[in-house]
């Protein structure tokens, strides 16, 4: 608080603010005080996760930035501005601004500050920079230089001496270590130098082997999840620049960039508003505030951290990096780590429960053998006769129970899912998918429903204009082919009005590459219809020039229309409709002749043209209508119709399906996932596409969304069994749909989504998968895994590798419990009857870091085989550890523990061992057979522990 709330960070000092001044500044802290009270109060009375707490006190420490900078201001206001100073090199590189004056006017929302450097224009100006061309390439590095470059700070990584000293933090290791100085001591007084050294050196040894492994693993595992976490920041946003639009990645945007903005794009650094469209942002992560904020002359500021909700929209960008106040809280907000997966968190009690009975074996084990020693003394009338041999043996046996419990409690539970889901991570970012969170990995395996998006996912997203049906003809366009294209037989009127509905309704642009050739900047669906009107013959840059937008309502999936308002030259308006065909076709109700004269749409060929449509949709093509109308009365200039248009055309848009496809949904299938299409296409084309999927079955249901949500809830939970495909969807559906899944029949739930609109889908899925390529930052931003390739094949990979992580960790946690109780059973009853452990310390503690580290190294990141897809997902609340492991464990337990308890009382007389050496002999052969029963037993681990008994050759052989 005290570092918000100093005087010296608004540079007022020097000032002499008046009494109204001092006024409102006291009150606006008072009011930034109060909230930040009732936040600690509401944070204490509310039970919340660790990550939830965390999320919560970033988010108010950037509330109380703001509110402070509010009150900053409004006391610079009442003591008035300071000038404007220029540096000597900034004067010299031909800025007029400084980074600080700049970054002030931005981030305090500071509009007179703005209009005193005569708007957007004027900073322009003084950035040295065109609103039309953007800035140059050649003076990148002298932007960055003066203005800073588009990074944050961040918290140095880990060094691996700080992964040792972790390592060497555990409570049972410092004892040991304790245990081993005081056996070197009392070993050097007893036996002299060097005899005396080499019981205290093998625990140190011992103890310095199984630290240097933990850090390496641990080390190792920062490192992978470093490379993934600069995965996740890899975000790309279109710029202008040489008066090009391009792709640039937010780490190199510079200050006089203009970045051109759309729904579900992030905003990277702070900037203002130069023109746009219906723009909202998103400012919850800034504020807190969950109203979206309306961008606009009157209101400019674009922060960076905040998303874009609706609308488009340029951007000037004036500050970057550690000047922004996303920048500046990121200094002292470095979130690291991952939280623990579920798994582990079961884990982990699982190891707290079997390290408490190892603690009472241990104990027990203790006072046995020293309860022994000491009635053996008794029994000699040695009791008051102490020497340091004694002392020795009392400090062997305290190390023998400092070992059980070391070994008794398996730190490699949670080693094992860490290096197993680290593991899969990094195997599955090889395969292009990108995971966002630990537990998406084990949750993945157990999805038993897959809700996934047609475009894109399960085709190619590689567009083109297949068929087009205009002036009562039908033409076959084979993929754009311009001679085909050509050969369409228009009027003039026709192909004008065609050419305007396609280059003024879009939001997609036609740029220059180097070579001079055309390129498409845009989504698929938009960049296939400007490609159709390239090729017949239009001119972009002409058509944009021509006429003046007025207003832009942008496409989004809840309208299902992108319409679009243009002031004509002659005078006039004229409105473009375009969108989903069965919605732009109600709103008709006139059609373009031949001649290009609109005539009234009888009732017959509204039925022909919706046979049209459905034709093309049976053919899996996707449908778009074009429409416009035109305005004479310009005062309602604001307001785009909704009714009343005249058809231009239905567009029959082809997207084939990827290679690969069909055989993986017949994998889910077979594998007992089922998958759901929900997309927003025509029910016709939608099923097409499903049955080419291999999706929609014979006794399988397609519903369209307002039929879906409009039934009722006995009705939902009828048909959702049985549904296969949902067409015409909007994103409220899918969440319906993907809540109903989860909470009225109990699945596993994966959703894929590309689209701002889809976050809350995402979000209430068990697994949120977001599409890479196609879909939008705040769609990556609510996903678990990030599919990079936008294929569905990869989600089916990251099911099988989901699938592999459970199935290791079980392997392991049957090798490891199995291990514990051989190790313990042996030592206590050996203690009990011998008075003596045939498993020294230092055995006990290669053990350990054999099946802590090494075991949880071999089992836990065995790669996934495709035996795993022909089993169904491991249901909901079944025990982790099943009857099979259960039998496993005991049964490896007991014919383990017959094999060294014989050894243990009667092995030398098996052995025919006779001589001083006999114990130690007999005691080296325990030790070997106990290992060469774990190395035995972890074999078998793979063929025996997990049915169908069809699978146990296959993993036998692997």
């Amino acid at each position: 608080m005290d570092k918000f709330l100093n005087w010296k960070d608004f540079d007022v000092e020097h000032k002499n603010p008046s009494e109204e001044a001092l006024r409102r500044w006291r009150s606006a802290v008072s009011i930034v005080k109060n909230r930040r009270r009732r936040f600690r109060m509401v944070a204490d009375l509310v039970k919340r996760s660790e990550g939830e707490k965390k999320k919560l006190k970033i988010q108010e420490k950037i509330r109380v930035a703001l509110y402070v900078q509010k009150a900053a201001l409004t006391f610079i206001d009442a003591a008035g501005r300071p000038e404007y100073k220029l540096s000597e090199e900034t004067r010299e590189v031909g800025f007029r601004i400084e980074p600080d004056d700049l970054a002030v006017i931005v981030r305090g929302r500071d509009i007179k500050g703005l209009k005193s450097n005569d708007g957007v224009e004027g900073v322009a100006q003084k950035l040295s920079v065109s609103l039309n061309e953007g800035v140059c390439k050649r003076d990148l590095p002298i932007r960055q230089k003066i203005y800073g470059v588009n990074r944050y700070t961040e918290k140095p990584p880990r060094s691996f001496l700080m992964f040792v000293w972790d390592a060497l933090q555990d409570l049972t290791l410092i004892i040991l270590i304790v245990c081993a100085v005081l056996s070197i001591g009392v070993g050097l007084a007893t036996e002299g130098w060097p005899e005396g050294m080499y019981d205290g050196l093998g625990i140190i040894l011992s103890i310095l082997l199984v630290v240097m492994v933990t850090a390496i693993s641990d080390y190792k595992q920062s490192l992978q999840f470093r490379d993934l976490d600069r995965e996740k920041k890899k975000i790309f946003i279109q710029v202008t620049r040489d008066g090009q639009r391009q792709k640039v990645s937010i780490y190199d945007l510079v200050v006089g960039d203009i970045v051109h903005l759309s729904i579900g794009d992030q905003v990277a650094a702070d900037g203002i508003f130069i023109s746009g469209y219906s723009l909202l942002i998103d400012e919850s992560s800034l504020s807190g505030e969950s109203e979206p904020m309306y961008i606009c002359e009157e209101n400019p500021f674009l922060l960076a951290g905040t998303k874009v909700q609706d609308g488009s929209g340029k951007m000037l960008v004036t500050t970057v990096g550690m000047r922004t106040e996303w920048g500046k809280l990121m200094e002292t907000l470095n979130e690291g780590g991952e939280d623990e997966t579920p798994l582990q968190v079961k884990l982990n009690g699982v190891a707290t429960i079997i390290g408490k009975i190892g603690l009472f074996f241990s104990v027990l084990t203790f006072l046995v053998l020293a309860g022994r020693f000491l009635g053996e003394k008794a029994i000699h009338n040695e009791f008051t006769v102490w020497s340091s041999a004694d002392a020795l043996t009392l400090i062997d046996y305290f190390a023998v129970a400092v070992t059980i419990i070391v070994v008794a409690v398996p730190e490699g539970l949670p080693l094992a899912v860490t290096l197993s889901l680290a593991f899969a991570m990094k195997k599955l970012m090889n395969d292009r998918a990108l995971v966002r969170h630990l537990s998406a990995c084990e949750t993945m395996g157990s999805a038993s429903c897959i809700c996934t998006d047609k475009t894109g996912t399960l085709t190619t997203n590689h567009m083109v204009v297949d068929k087009i049906w205009i002036c009562n003809t039908i033409s076959k366009v084979e993929g754009n082919n311009r001679e085909d294209i050509l050969q369409l037989e228009i009027s003039e009127r026709v192909l004008d009005v065609t050419l305007q509905a396609i280059f003024q309704n879009t939001g997609s642009e036609v740029v220059k590459d180097k070579d001079g050739k055309n390129s498409i900047l845009g989504t698929p669906t938009e960049s296939a219809i400007l490609e159709f009107g390239l090729h017949l013959g239009g001119d972009f840059e002409a058509q944009r020039r021509e006429f003046k937008i007025v207003k832009v309502e942008p496409f989004n999936s809840v309208r299902k229309k992108m319409s679009v308002l243009i002031a004509l030259p002659a005078g006039g308006m004229r409105a473009f409709c375009k969108g989903a065909s069965e919605i732009v076709l109600s709103m008709c109700d006139k059609v373009v002749s031949d001649n290009g004269e609109p005539v009234p749409l009888s009732e017959e060929q509204f039925r022909n043209i919706t046979d049209v449509i459905n034709g093309f949709a049976s053919e899996a093509l996707r449908t778009l209508c074009l429409a416009f109308k035109d305005l004479n009365d310009s005062s309602n200039e604001n307001n785009i119709p909704d009714s009343g248009y005249t058809l231009i055309a239905v567009v029959g848009i082809k997207d084939p399906v990827r290679p690969g496809v069909k055989e993986a949904v017949q994998t889910c299938l077979e594998a007992g996932i089922t998958v759901r299409m929900v997309t927003g296409d025509n029910i016709n084309t939608a099923r097409a596409i499903a049955k080419e999927c291999g999706i929609l079955t014979s006794d399988g249901e397609a519903v369209e969304g307002p039929e879906f949500r409009n039934m009722s809830p006995a009705d939902m939970k009828r048909i959702i069994p049985k549904l296969q495909v949902m067409a015409r969807s909007l994103p409220l559906d899918k969440h319906t749909l993907v809540t109903q899944l989860r909470k009225t029949f109990g699945e596993v739930v994966a959703v894929t989504g590309d689209g701002t609109n889809d976050a809350p889908a995402l979000h209430e899925a068990d697994i949120g998968l977001s599409m890479g390529i196609a879909g939008t930052e705040v769609a990556k931003g609510n996903a678990d895994v990030i599919i990079l390739d936008d294929n569905f094949s990869t989600i089916v990979n990251v099911a099988k590798w989901g699938r592999a992580v459970y199935i290791n960790i079980q392997k392991f946690v049957q090798f490891q419990l199995t291990v514990n109780v051989v190790a313990l059973v042996i030592n206590f009853v050996s203690a009990c009857a011998s008075g003596s452990a045939p498993l020294t310390a230092v055995q006990l503690l290669w053990v350990n870091m054999i099946m802590d580290t090494l075991g949880a190294l071999a089992l836990a990141t065995e790669p996934p085989h495709e035996g795993l897809m022909k089993r169904p997902p491991v249901a909901k609340g079944e025990s982790f550890i099943t009857k099979v492991m259960w039998r496993n464990i005991i049964g490896q337990s007991i014919y383990q523990l017959i094999i060294l308890v014989a050894l243990n009382f009667d092995g030398k007389q098996i052995l025919g061992l006779s001589g001083s050496d006999a114990t130690a002999v007999l005691n080296t052969v325990i030790f070997n057979s106990f290992v060469f029963c774990q190395v035995l037993f972890s074999d078998l681990t793979y063929c025996f522990s997990f049915p169908p008994l069809d699978q146990l050759l296959i993993l036998y052989d692997y």
